[in-house]
């Protein structure tokens, strides 16, 4: 009777002492790039990387025209990020070392324009040229948001070298997750 007693204060020991896994926060934009005399101030969720953007593609203005917010928790969700025209399928297809394994889907109304695998690293932003909309460019950007401290969510996850230890280790977080 003591024993299986013992053996459950361990495994509640252990499970407390693993940190949570920190939820990783996404922001995902359909952005028309262009040209502009005056152009408008730059979205906030671009302010970090605008010259890059400007470097890069040429335009000096850039309008969010749809966009989307997603928490990965699994790694493993997807969503949908949309416009008037447009819209951006994400489907997160599990987490690598250095950030996401994703499949995208760009459609113009219900017409696939684009499918593709990419990933989205958690230390820099993933942009993607899109068709020309009028006199400028659709570019798909992704972004994993920075907290209030300014760094960005890290999980430091080391795979296992065997399915046993693979097993154990998501024995562990399902046990760990409902004792939260």
């Amino acid at each position: 009777m003591l024993r299986p007693l013992l053996i459950a204060v361990v495994v509640m020991l252990a499970v407390s002492v693993v940190s949570a896994d920190a939820a990783h926060a996404v922001w995902s934009g359909l952005v028309i790039a262009e040209n502009v005399p005056q152009p408008a101030a730059i979205p906030p969720e671009l302010t970090k990387f605008e010259q890059t953007l400007k470097d890069l593609f040429g335009y000096n203005q850039f309008e969010v025209i749809g966009q989307s917010n997603k928490t990965l928790k699994t790694g493993e969700e997807d969503w949908l990020a949309t416009s008037k025209y447009f819209s951006l399928h994400c489907d997160a297809r599990g987490e690598n070392e250095g950030g996401y394994n994703l499949n995208l889907t760009l459609y113009k109304e219900k017409d696939a324009l684009l499918q593709t695998d990419a990933n989205l690293s958690r230390s820099s932003p993933l942009v993607i040229k899109g068709p020309q909309v009028g006199s400028g460019q659709l570019l798909l950007v992704l972004v994993v948001k920075e907290d209030d401290h300014g760094q960005t969510h890290r999980r430091h996850r080391v795979e296992p070298a065997n399915p046993i230890s693979a097993g154990f280790n998501r024995l562990r977080k399902a046990v760990h997750r409902l004792f939260r």
